[in-house]
């Protein structure tokens, strides 16, 4: 696979298009308003970040029902236990749940995901800060896992990435993985890793809602 990273260039837009992560076919899943979108209740996403808190995480199967589906599998399988946030940009993104990143070779960082990869389901929303998205190598079709949220609000991004879920709580975990010191040049392995000390996901499992 290709480098999955996102480049900090000139301007963040530039950056958008190296937003990491698979192979699939394009899907436009109809848009309800978004007062429909935020009522729940919806699947939790629940996500342990070592020595800095949970962050929680609605998911929306209203607009991106493939997507929801395979990140729920995926993610109670413990795909992404033990992998960490290998890509900080604070007021943009921060990235994570790549496999290798388990590994103590830093240079791999970035470049893994799921072997079965995800369908792209583009869906209209906006990509407002505590945006769940999924990752992708800059062009549609390449989505394998890797997950960003949003730190600040990027509209740029919009219709670019598969959108499947919105921060509920924890949002000021996602402010302490930007003030994380960050070796921003790449002296000890890929551009805007945590470092020395990790971002770690020790933990990520959905839960469903109770039945109504």
């Amino acid at each position: 696979m290709g480098r999955q990273r996102l480049t900090c260039g000139l301007a963040l837009a530039a950056a958008a298009y190296a937003l990491a992560g698979c192979t699939a076919t394009d899907t436009a899943a109809p848009v309800p308003a978004r007062a429909d979108i935020l009522d729940g209740p919806h699947p939790t996403a629940v996500l342990e970040v070592e020595g800095l808190g949970t962050i929680s995480i609605d998911l929306l199967p209203e607009v991106a029902p493939q997507a929801v589906e395979r990140f729920t599998a995926v993610a109670n399988e413990g795909f992404y236990d033990g992998t960490t946030f290998h890509r900080v940009l604070p007021g943009f993104v921060i990235q994570g749940g790549d496999p290798l990143t388990r590994n103590d070779d830093p240079r791999d960082d970035g470049k893994g995901g799921h072997p079965e990869g995800y369908r792209d389901e583009y869906n209209g929303l906006s990509h407002l800060r505590g945006t769940l998205a999924l990752a992708n190598k800059g062009r549609r079709g390449t989505a394998t896992g890797q997950f960003f949220i949003v730190h600040g609000d990027a509209p740029h991004l919009d219709g670019n990435y598969t959108i499947l879920g919105r921060v509920s709580e924890g949002i000021e975990v996602v402010d302490a993985v930007t003030q994380l010191e960050i070796d921003t040049y790449g002296r000890y392995g890929p551009p805007n890793r945590p470092y020395p000390t990790s971002a770690r996901i020790t933990s990520l499992r959905v839960t469903q809602p109770p039945p109504s």
